[in-house]
């Protein structure tokens, strides 16, 4: 076991020392509630002998009939029992033809889930399931174009989309500048929003070519008769605007519509709902404003916030009572989310009594914060207290998940990871630095050469070819070298490629941070002097990841053992993947909070929770960032980015069922880090309490310290090392007394 910081029950820098525990809800069900003189009292004594016992607001949900309702379903408040009752009742009691209902999820997985649900509903046989037009919005809006004559083939596989977009990039000698998964999800953004290619702007040369790429892409796509997910919405949305009569039909076909998932609604999804709703409205929409947390894949916050106004006579209830987490989970988790001013006001309340309350961590580093989670893990296990597919490690990014997921590779823990697979070393980003040490230890690996070209301003395919003659005719140990020779080198790329050469052979003997460093002195200003490598939707910043490299590297002596090191973990993780592919395998799942929503876990571990982490820096930085796609500017921008981060902070603690703990690194980036405002606020005098509207939390300047415990001695000392920020206590220098670390504004 390693010696590691000890999870306590309060964030470090703490004032209020109070565990705050969610109100308990009521045990009342439709049993009591639901009286046997009530005209409905057959159905619900039905669901009740079913199994299924609704409680006040699900009753009342269930109930509704016409007219629209916006339901306001809390983390793990049983939305999809409402759906499905609401269906059954709308059925059994009041005689819906079961052919004039949509309901609408989100994934083919949670549409069969209501199919089978329903089909177990009292009064409800297998063939009226079948009449219920029940699925995701694609799959049912693509039946309405098949119905009308299209019959282009489905491209669904996004690696094929990547590939096409790959063959026009390297068609025009831009092979190494754009990601195509950032093309096709600017193309997507577009057609989210009811707009195609030929609506995007044209007047710098980065537009002019992502206009022309996609342009392209779409042309393709037109001569082998394909149609992606988004052609679907955009197709359907064209077709019943130009045809009035057909959309009549729809609206005469569809008199009562239901709708999973509500906050992660784009405007295209919403517009085409709203079209068929009218003119009754009979519109029943399902979802949790708190966990919007996909407006980088289109989602619109405020489709949710304002259904109010559009429908000013919407009934709206409310889904307050949690049967996933205990008391002290909702507890904290509550205190997270009060302070969102973009929301519908709502506290959870419990059902599940709280054996063990929120525990939190203040590790060095993340790598420090890596041992002790997978120590923790390590020992429920082998006690026989926990099986390891009890454990979820959620983390905010990918990158922000490199110590975690080398810890878990290097000790032979099983997990599943939710990634495309690949380890952090071979991410595209981080995967050219690491060749550089390659080359540095093994000057003829012809395969990181290949891999380095592009940071040499070079095309890699025409260098490639010159390198490989070359060392025919004259074979080197240090084939880049060939490179000098290359026809139609200017001076300057001459003395480029010398330099870099140079570089190589110095790296070679230097401790593996510090030739990271050396590396990182060119390839940064690589990465952003094209505008087309710094081109984003997504809240990643290029710096996280490469920074991530120099804290892995810290942890060698030489360059040769920090690749050695890489290797192993390719490899292992390479051996691993048989685990992955196992159904239901006792492995720790390891995930971003975005993948985890929806999912429960009996213990959770959030990773990260520190400024610039949790929130990301690209949250604080926001107002900075040119994004292609963006609606919100200035401050309004940082608010709005803010907001989702705390979102997500809510999202990732109420995954738990019975056990949190919240880990806080004290260093990121080789600088100190703040305990995340989303964890520290609930703990602090309400003067003390970030501002975020006015982002005051910004201007201050905070430090980790040790504070002397003792009424009578006020002696501080901040904490200048990683070391001591391990150690739980020190004796203060002035009254000999026990001096605790604690966070200070100065």
């Amino acid at each position: 076991m390693s010696n590691q910081p000890t999870f306590y029950s309060y964030p470090l820098g703490s004032k209020n020392k109070k565990i705050s525990e969610a109100a308990f809800a009521g045990d009342k069900t439709s049993v009591e509630l639901v009286s046997d003189h009530d005209s409905d009292a057959p159905f619900f004594r039905s669901l009740e002998q079913n199994g299924i016992h609704l409680n006040q607001p699900q009753i009342e949900a269930v109930r509704h009939y016409e007219g629209p309702a916006l339901v306001l379903a809390g983390a793990g408040s049983g939305k999809t029992r409402v759906l499905t009752s609401r269906t059954g009742y709308l059925i059994s009691m009041k005689k819906v033809d079961p052919k004039k209902m949509m309901l609408v999820t989100f994934t083919k997985k949670a549409a069969d889930e209501m199919k089978q649900r329903l089909q177990t509903l009292p009064g409800i046989d297998r063939r009226q399931v079948d009449s219920i037009t029940i699925g995701t919005f694609h799959s049912i809006f693509f039946r309405l174009l098949r119905s009308k004559g299209f019959n282009q083939r489905v491209l669904s596989s996004e690696n094929r989309k990547q590939l096409a977009i790959k063959l026009i990039l390297k068609k025009k000698s831009l092979q190494d500048t754009y990601e195509p998964e950032t093309l096709l999800a600017i193309l997507s953004s577009y057609k989210n929003n009811m707009q195609n290619v030929h609506d995007m702007p044209e007047k710098t040369k980065v537009e002019k070519e992502i206009k022309d790429i996609l342009r392209q892409y779409e042309q393709w796509k037109q001569e082998n008769n394909f149609i992606d997910f988004d052609d679907m919405l955009l197709e359907t949305f064209y077709l019943l605007i130009n045809q009035p009569k057909l959309l009549q039909a729809m609206q005469n076909r569809f008199a009562y519509i239901l709708c999973d998932e509500w906050q992660d609604t784009n405007p295209i999804q919403f517009e085409l709902i709203k079209m068929i709703a009218k003119p009754d409205n009979n519109l029943f929409v399902v979802g949790d404003d708190d966990q919007t947390i996909y407006t980088f894949n289109g989602a619109d916050s405020s489709i949710i916030l304002n259904f109010e106004k559009l429908y000013p006579d919407a009934s709206v209830i409310t889904l307050d009572i949690n049967y996933r987490s205990t008391s002290s989970i909702l507890g904290i988790a509550n205190q997270v989310i009060q302070y969102n001013e973009h929301r519908h006001h709502k506290q959870l309340r419990a059902t599940k009594a709280s054996p063990e309350n929120p525990y939190y961590l203040r590790p060095p580093t993340t790598d420090e914060e890596a041992i002790a989670i997978l120590d923790k893990i390590e020992t429920e296990v082998q006690n026989g207290t926990r099986n390891y597919s009890d454990f979820a490690i959620l983390h905010r990014t990918n990158s922000s998940a490199r110590a975690i997921f080398d810890q878990l590779v290097m000790k032979g823990i099983p997990f599943l990871s939710y990634t495309k697979g690949e380890s952090f070393y071979e991410q595209g980003l981080v995967k050219p630095v690491i060749d550089y040490l390659r080359i540095a230890i093994e000057p003829g690996n012809l395969e990181a050469i290949q891999s380095i070209l592009p940071t040499l301003y070079l095309n890699r395919e025409k260098a490639m070819y010159h390198i490989e003659a070359e060392q025919l005719i004259n074979p080197s140990e240090r084939p880049l070298k060939h490179l000098i020779k290359m026809r139609g080198l200017k001076d300057f790329q001459k003395k480029q490629i010398e330099e870099r050469i140079n570089m190589i052979k110095d790296i070679k003997d230097r401790k593996p941070v510090k030739a990271v460093k050396k590396i990182r002195q060119f390839y940064d200003k690589f990465l952003e002097a094209d505008e087309r490598h710094t081109l984003t939707l997504h809240k990643e910043m290029l710096l996280e990841s490469l920074s991530e490299i120099e804290a892995s590297a810290a942890k060698f002596q030489s360059v040769s053992d920090f690749v050695a090191f890489i290797d192993e973990v390719v490899e292992k993780n390479k051996e691993m993947e048989t685990i992955r592919r196992t159904p239901n395998a006792n492995a720790v799942s390891l995930m971003t909070i975005h993948r985890a929503k929806g999912l429960e876990f009996p213990v959770v571990f959030l990773t990260g929770a520190s400024e610039g982490i949790l929130p990301h820096s690209s949250a604080l930085e926001a107002s900075d960032r040119k994004d292609i796609i963006s609606e919100n500017k200035g401050r309004e921008k940082i608010q709005a980015a803010i907001e989702e981060e705390r979102r997500l902070a809510y999202v990732a603690i109420t995954r738990a069922q019975s056990e949190l703990y919240i880990c806080s690194p004290s260093y990121y980036r080789g600088e100190q880090a703040e305990v995340s405002r989303f964890i520290l606020d609930p703990f602090l005098p309400e003067q003390e309490r970030s501002n975020n509207s006015s982002n005051k939390r910004e201007k201050k300047t905070t430090m980790l310290v040790w504070d002397c415990t003792s009424d009578q001695c006020k002696c501080w000392m901040r904490i200048d090392s990683r070391t001591e920020t391990g150690l739980d206590s020190k004796e203060c220098p002035m009254c000999k007394g026990e001096m605790k670390q604690t966070a200070k504004e100065v």
